[in-house]
């Protein structure tokens, strides 16, 4: 596997739901906050979403009740509502396993028919261990925005 693409996770989940409904979930602070968490018994103790092109962002997420909250932020670079999101994502001190590393997330919303297929793509996570452990962060929270706000109908 190259250096290329060790530093790039590709995933894809489809829910049953609009694009815009979809979109909406991933952008707006009080949705976010229901379902923003990579593990089922996971918590967000708030997101802050300026969403335009430059705007920041802020998530927070705490794995397990009580358990110690680590942030994610970024700048919006790329939003086109609702298909596309392209967003920076750095963890902030004493969070993830890069503290400081800047990374990229494009995430695509494909109309099926009713239905949504989200492809979503983080480049430049600068190690194996950083891919497959974003990429158990990212699934479990996709299991997360299925089950607690599209009602578990989501599918693979």
């Amino acid at each position: 596997m190259s250096a290329q693409e060790v530093a790039a996770l590709r995933l894809e989940r489809e829910f049953d739901a609009s694009p815009e409904e979809v979109f909406d979930a991933w952008t707006n602070p009080e949705v976010l906050q229901r379902w923003w968490s990579p593990t089922p018994t996971g918590s967000s103790p708030g997101c802050d979403v300026d969403l335009r092109v430059g705007g920041s962002y802020t998530l927070r997420m705490r794995a397990v009740d009580g358990g110690q909250v680590n942030s994610v932020a970024g700048e919006f670079r790329e939003i086109d509502r609702p298909r596309r999101l392209v967003y920076t994502w750095c963890w902030e001190a004493g969070s993830g396993m890069h503290p400081g590393l800047v990374t990229l997330v494009t995430v695509d919303f494909i109309e099926l028919g009713g239905r949504t297929r989200v492809v979503l793509e983080h480049t430049g996570l600068g190690s194996e261990e950083s891919r497959q452990r974003h990429g158990e962060g990212w699934n479990g929270a996709f299991d997360n925005l299925g089950g607690r706000i599209f009602g578990d109908r989501a599918g693979g």
